[in-house]
């Protein structure tokens, strides 16, 4: 079930109060109570310990056809030895109002957990973290992905209708003072991708970053996170009149305090285009959908990528979900002998409300499995299934599959330790593809 944290009400009413067409003053009025709220409430529910915090992450402008991929470091984030439940994020304007996406389209946001060697300050937006080298250390989720995939959470379009509860008595561990290297504490790194179509020429388009949208030219490519990177453009139509706008990225994180009652569980992020060779894992994280011949009834047009793989440990599954773009028809993780172990479907919108925008993926169902009912073994032999139409091509897109697994046996967390290593996650961990020559 999941907790949401409403405003306080005098900041409701001051937000009701701004109609168009009233005083500027009253305007910044409120833009400075919603930026101020660092924040918004914590509320504790039914006296079982489970807290909501709400918070902001700094505003971001974009107008027409512009885009915006910002790394946000040290962003605000619960405190203490806790266990995580849920996190939840959307969009919204300075009024606090939630953006649809089809105006802003929400490609992705992700937070990455890492230690940095106290006293090094890192600016709020970073784009080179090289000069620190050995004072930055990303802690790992649990995935195989050589580089990129690190996040803790993470999702696209469909967040706003998809669970991300962890059911009792689980829980992602954070801030063990025990894990927490010498000299060093723990922080958190918010990236949010975010592209306004509005009078975009070809929506689909943008959002699927298509190259020659965006003016970008890279040999062997048609689209992807290389052609719509930060401050990009894709084309609108002549004449289109747009304004900018200041946005925000608002995110719910529900946790409890951590207790010996808990049952720790691990993150995997499974990626279908993983090229794995021997103990390689090189996750490409994007591939492209090409259309089917000509002719081909549309209910017949399914491209399907799969990826066998195994886990180095096993465990019960807690919950699984999928992540996919537009044209994505589900994705199904399969143990041996073609078992199921959990296919999630993406739910598209159909009308022009927040939360149902009528072409895109709004959501993405989950798996729920009954404690100890559905396991994996440490080496097991596992596919990734990802389905999607190709009644036309779709450039850009990720077949990716979130895993909380619990294991009781003891493990360190997965540190990037070595200057060399923090500087090639740095890098590529983003989401970006890991292209080799």
């Amino acid at each position: 079930m999941f907790l949401f944290v409403n405003l306080s009400s005098e900041i409701i009413r001051a937000m009701r109060g701004v109609a168009v067409g009233d005083s500027e003053c009253v305007l910044l009025h409120c833009v400075i109570i919603l930026v101020s709220l660092v924040v918004v409430q914590t509320s504790e529910a039914g006296g079982n310990g489970v807290k909501t915090d709400v918070f902001l992450s700094p505003k971001f402008v974009l107008e027409a056809g512009s885009v915006s991929e910002k790394y946000y470091y040290g962003v605000d984030f619960p405190k203490g030895h806790i266990a995580i439940k849920s996190f939840n994020a959307e969009v919204i304007d300075e009024r606090g109002n939630s953006v649809p996406l089809h105006e802003t389209y929400l490609h992705h946001w992700i937070v990455v957990r890492y230690y940095i060697r106290k006293g090094k300050n890192v600016a709020k937006e970073s784009v080179d973290l090289g000069i620190l080298q050995a004072d930055f250390l990303i802690v790992k989720n649990s995935g195989l992905c050589e580089h990129g995939l690190v996040q803790y959470f993470g999702l696209g379009s469909e967040t706003r209708r998809t669970a991300t509860d962890v059911p009792d008595p689980y829980g992602i561990e954070v801030g063990n003072p025990g894990d927490v290297p010498d000299g060093y504490e723990e922080k958190w790194m918010l990236n949010v991708h975010a592209i306004d179509t509005r009078g975009a020429e070809n929506k689909l388009g943008c959002t699927e970053c298509r190259c020659d949208l965006y003016n970008v030219t890279v040999e062997g490519y048609n689209g992807g996170l290389r052609c719509c990177h930060d401050e990009a453009r894709c084309r609108v139509k002549a004449g289109f009149q747009g304004v900018k706008r200041g946005l925000y990225l608002r995110y719910n994180v529900t946790y409890v305090d951590w207790d010996a009652s808990i049952i720790p569980v691990d993150i995997y992020i499974l990626d279908v285009t993983d090229i794995w060779t021997k103990a390689r894992h090189r996750c490409l994280i994007e591939y492209e959908v090409e259309s089917c011949n000509v002719g081909t009834k549309n209910k017949e047009c399914t491209h399907t990528k799969s990826l066998s793989v195994s886990l180095p440990t096993g465990g019960d599954v807690i919950y699984g979900v999928g992540h996919l773009h537009t044209g994505g028809t589900g994705i199904t993780l399969y143990g041996e002998g073609g078992r199921e172990i959990c296919s999630s479907i993406p739910a598209y919108g159909s009308g022009d409300e927040v939360g149902n925008e009528a072409g895109y993926i709004v959501g993405m169902s989950t798996c729920y499995p009954s404690p100890g009912s559905i396991k994996v073994s440490a080496g097991e032999r596992l596919t990734l299934v990802s389905n999607y139409s190709s009644a036309q091509t779709h450039t850009g897109v990720m077949g990716l599959f979130y895993l909380l697994v619990s294991d009781s046996s003891p493990k360190p967390n997965t540190l990037l330790h070595s200057s060399a290593q923090v500087r090639l996650y740095y890098n590529l961990f983003y989401y970006y593809a890991c292209i080799e020559s």
